[in-house]
């Protein structure tokens, strides 16, 4: 029953990341510490394997590898903005508090209006990552 927990465990990640079969995800910022469960359970929802920073389709989700020391994350986002589609995400992937690189959630909060993104929620990605979900602000949203 192991591998069935695991395929459970590898489907709840690319759930809680609305990874759906069909759709079209780029990794950029991978480095030998991102977690390779999360990567296998993307591309095994998606149905393919993730693209890199070259790729010239239209992407619907990009996953971002972030740490502190990665450079400058507005910058990083408007290039990831760039090939997204209209109702695209990008998930900003962080270590945890604690852990070494670990970025500042109020950092993320910033930078994504700067980038023309807003963030619309948080999520434990696995034990060593959290993910922050941006997406491009609603057009013409009403206000009350």
């Amino acid at each position: 029953m192991v591998a069935a927990e695991d395929a459970g465990r590898t489907s709840d990640i690319a759930g809680k990341l609305g990874i759906e079969p069909g759709m079209v995800v780029q990794e950029l910022g991978w480095d030998s510490d991102v977690d390779e469960a999360v990567r296998d359970a993307v591309e095994e929802r998606s149905g393919d394997e993730l693209l890199d920073e070259e790729a010239q389709e239209v992407i619907d989700v990009v996953l971002m590898w972030f740490r502190e020391g990665d450079g400058d994350l507005v910058d990083a986002l408007v290039d990831a903005r760039g090939p997204l589609a209209d109702n695209g995400v990008v998930w900003v992937l962080t270590p945890k508090t604690g852990r070494p690189g670990h970025l500042e959630p109020s950092e993320i909060a910033e930078a994504a209006p700067t980038a023309g993104l807003a963030q619309t929620s948080n999520v434990s990605v696995s034990e060593e990552w959290a993910g922050a979900r941006l997406a491009s602000p609603k057009q013409g949203k009403q206000r009350r």
